[in-house]
């Protein structure tokens, strides 16, 4: 029955279907694998071959678009000869291309200053409209390069293009537009294939020509995926993608750099996979016939296997339940009938076994109640050990132990001191530790405590009459002892001493007894180590008394230094105060002056003194850009506020450098003036030098805003004369100015100075004649002057050993 129901459940869950699922899912692993790699195979030769066939087909199409935009280029290129210099024979040139090229709709010729001066297509002829083109991309993009393509638009749903094309002589250009439906001759079924679609798209992904199954022309297909790869900046071509109506396509491209179309053929993805399909069909009828052929060789398999299998768990059950006469019959001539000679070697091998577990078992549970005892012994020395911190007491208590477990006839122990390297008797048991002798003080070098100290494990010497001579076996043998056993008492922190164990009897010592006082020897170092932390603990207490009265005379020390402190930070904080004041008030200041002269005023005793209303001899700079108007009216605000950003930041670095003071600026305009509020001896100097760096500073600037198709220049005015300075505005916005007609003589001289020039009148010119070079120029009529103002040019600096030659002049 037993076998029965063993029998059953191998069939249902044990190696019979172990056996069954393992063949059957390694055919089928093989069979699929096989399919799969197959398929991938098939599926890549499918893709190469057809994306390089699709490829040669986009690079055949994209090479006779060029080679037709090419013949129009030339066929275009005939009415720009020279020997064609009036109107009408243009207008007969013309006609005669219209006639002969169809793909071209319409011809203008504009003249070389950008005016149009005939257009003529198959319906409508104009001629002298003058037209301003001058600034029309197609006749700018053709002037610069000789002939230009123009972008790709649509008239009526119908693409065109223009191409422009350079007079001889540089009279003028020919804008012809090119009707582009002829791009569609190139993109039949004929040339396309009866599943693919061809279409042709412009830099903005428009289509200007398609193939019958492509998309609509004019559609914008720039969001495809393989599309906006290639309009991307990088150009990646995708191998794959989505048609217009959201389908997957293997698609392939071919560019066109001269204009910057793509050449893109598709064909979908489902209808170029078709052999794919039917490769997966053939591979799941292969795999289902083996899965069936599988299932019939694993059963026949694992059915033949049970019965031997069977019988082995049968017969090794028997076995487990301790009937060791049972054998097994197995006669299979194979690694099971081995397996079962093995089990029923295995019993005979078991019952020799079980015969003399008994006495083993009698003799381990003798020793185990040895041990035990042992370890109660042990406990109760470590607990007695352990019951006491005073060193005095603890030593003759380990040593009444040890005497008690070892049952010995003498224990001495030793205590270590490391500066001399000593070992001293300290406590004895069955030894009069008072006696004279050389075994009190023992050397650490040449002794056996010295030695075992050294090794950390214990030394035994079974006979001593055998051992080399030394001060402890003297005294051994007068008393009559003839065996010693020397344990080590040492730790992580170091050598404690020596545990020494007589007896009178010679002999080995048990092994046993060597490991049990091993272990006593731990106990006894932590026993004699926390007696000695205790006496040190119990010195550092009444240390730490004495600190304490020092702490506290301390504290009351600092709390007299913490009241001072407190004072002092009192006194800190008003300082600060002030400070702060100070820096607030050079802030205010710095909005209109420069920060040397800000910090100057700040320190001063009277600073609004300096800014009250006075008369004063002074230096007026006033600059601006030329042509800033007409700048600001044809440009875009954000493109104006960044000229200015980049003009008012390189001034104000000179302004600051040469301590002007900021009056005023508005939009390209600035006024600055020198010798005030704050007086300087060579402030007409100052000024001029400023200038010229201004205006070695903003040339290079002017140049990179001319790159930039900004056309601008920079003038300086300078005037020296009296002015009315102070405060002027409210109290919210207070600035400080000058009042006076020097203000206006400077802003006139800029107004009169060409781009990166330097005008200042002659007085100015009078004052730093011997370092500059310049030149006097005609009298100035200015608005608001009633007589003509004497002026010069400031040029440059004189190098400084000219300049001190002129000065000695």
């Amino acid at each position: 029955m037993d076998a029965v129901k063993a029998r059953g459940w191998f069939m249902r869950g044990g190696l019979f279907a172990k056996y069954v699922l393992a063949l059957v899912g390694l055919v089928v692993f093989v069979l699929a694998v096989n399919g799969a790699i197959e398929t991938w195979i098939s599926y890549r030769g499918i893709k190469s071959t057809l994306n390089d066939a699709m490829g040669e087909r986009a690079d055949a199409t994209a090479t006779r678009i060029e080679q037709s935009v090419a013949d129009l280029e030339r066929q275009i290129s005939w009415v720009t000869r020279a020997s064609s210099n009036t109107l009408d024979w243009r207008r007969n040139d013309y006609t005669q291309l219209l006639g002969q090229v169809h793909a071209v709709s319409q011809l203008t010729f504009i003249d070389g200053a950008g005016r149009e001066q005939l257009r003529l297509s198959r319906q409508t002829m104009t001629t002298n409209s003058n037209a301003d083109l001058s600034r029309d991309l197609r006749f700018t993009e053709t002037v610069a390069r000789g002939t230009a393509y123009g972008q790709a638009f649509f008239r009526d749903d119908q693409p065109f293009m223009s191409i422009g094309e350079q007079h001889s002589g540089n009279v003028g250009v020919t804008i012809a537009e090119v009707d582009l439906r002829f791009l569609e001759d190139f993109l039949g079924d004929s040339q396309v294939g009866r599943l693919a679609s061809a279409y042709v798209v412009d830099p903005r992904g428009r289509v200007l020509a398609t193939s019958s199954k492509g998309p609509d022309i004019g559609k914008d297909v720039s969001k495809l995926p393989q599309v906006a790869s290639l309009l991307a900046a990088n150009s990646t071509a995708l191998p794959s993608g989505k048609d217009s109506d959201g389908n997957d396509v293997i698609t392939t491209s071919s560019p066109l750099p001269k204009l910057g179309w793509f050449v893109i053929f598709e064909q979908p993805t489902a209808q170029a996979l078709s052999p794919i399909r039917d490769q997966l069909v053939r591979i799941a009828l292969l795999i289902a016939l083996g899965l069936v052929v599988a299932i019939i060789a694993g059963t026949v398999l694992a059915r033949r296997m049970l019965v031997p299998i069977t019988a082995l768990s049968s017969g090794a059950r028997r076995l487990g339940g301790g009937d060791f006469s049972h054998r097994i019959e197995v006669k299979t001539a194979d690694e099971l009938e081995e397996l079962a000679s093995q089990f029923n070697s295995m019993a005979g091998q078991l019952a020799e076994t079980y015969s003399g577990l008994e006495a083993k078992v009698k003799e381990r549970t003798r020793d185990l109640a040895q041990s035990i005892n042992e370890l109660k012994v042990l406990e109760e020395v470590g607990r007695a050990v352990a019951s006491s911190l005073d060193l005095n007491a603890v030593l003759p208590t380990v040593a009444a132990r040890a005497l008690e477990i070892t049952h010995a006839d003498a224990v001495l122990i030793y205590g270590y001191d490391a500066a001399y390297r000593t070992f001293t008797l300290q406590e004895s048991i069955g030894i009069d530790k008072e006696a004279e002798g050389h075994h009190r003080a023992i050397g650490e070098d040449g002794s056996p405590l010295g030695a075992a100290a050294a090794q950390g494990e214990p030394l035994a010497f079974p006979d001593l009459a055998d051992s080399a001579d030394h001060p402890l076996r003297d005294v051994a043998v007068g008393a009559g002892f003839h065996s010693v056993l020397v344990v080590p008492l040492v730790d992580q922190q170091g050598v404690l001493g020596a545990l020494v164990v007589l007896r009178k009897v010679a002999g080995d010592f048990p092994q046993s007894l060597i490991g049990l006082m091993k272990t006593f020897a731990h106990q006894a170092v932590l026993a004699m180590r926390n007696a000695r932390l205790f006496s040190e603990v119990d010195h550092k207490s009444h240390a730490l008394e004495q600190a304490n009265d020092t702490v506290r005379a301390q504290a009351d020390k600092l709390r007299e230094q913490t009241e001072e402190l407190k004072d002092w930070n009192k006194s800190l904080e008003e300082r600060v105060e002030t400070q702060l004041g100070e820096i607030e008030r050079i802030r205010r200041l710095e909005r209109f002056l420069a920060p040397q002269v800000a910090q100057l005023i700040a320190a001063s005793d009277n600073p609004e003194g300096l800014l009250t209303s006075h008369r004063r001899e002074v230096t007026v700079v006033f600059c601006d850009l030329r042509g800033f108007t007409a700048f600001t009216e044809a440009t875009e605000p954000e493109e104006a506020m960044n000229v200015l950003r980049e003009y008012h930041a390189a001034l104000g670095k000179l302004i600051f450098k040469y301590e002007g003071t900021l009056d005023k600026y508005a939009g390209d305009g600035v006024m600055i003036l020198f010798n005030a509020p704050i007086q300087l001896e060579d402030h007409v100097l100052r000024a001029v030098k400023m200038a010229i760096e201004m205006r070695d500073t903003v040339g290079p600037l002017t140049e990179k805003w001319r790159n930039r198709g900004h056309s601008l220049g920079f003038g300086i005015g300078i005037a020296l004369g009296y002015a009315t300075l102070g405060q002027v505005g409210f109290e919210q916005r207070l600035e400080y100015a000058a009042i006076g007609s020097v203000t206006n003589l400077a802003s006139r001289l800029c107004g009169e100075a060409k781009p990166n020039q330097i005008v200042v009148s002659r007085r100015v010119f009078g004052e730093v004649e011997a370092c500059v070079e310049g030149r006097a120029i005609d009298d100035l009529v200015v608005k608001g002057f009633n007589h003509p103002i004497l002026a010069a040019e400031i040029l440059r600096l004189k190098t400084e050993p000219n300049a001190a030659a002129t000065a000695a002049e």
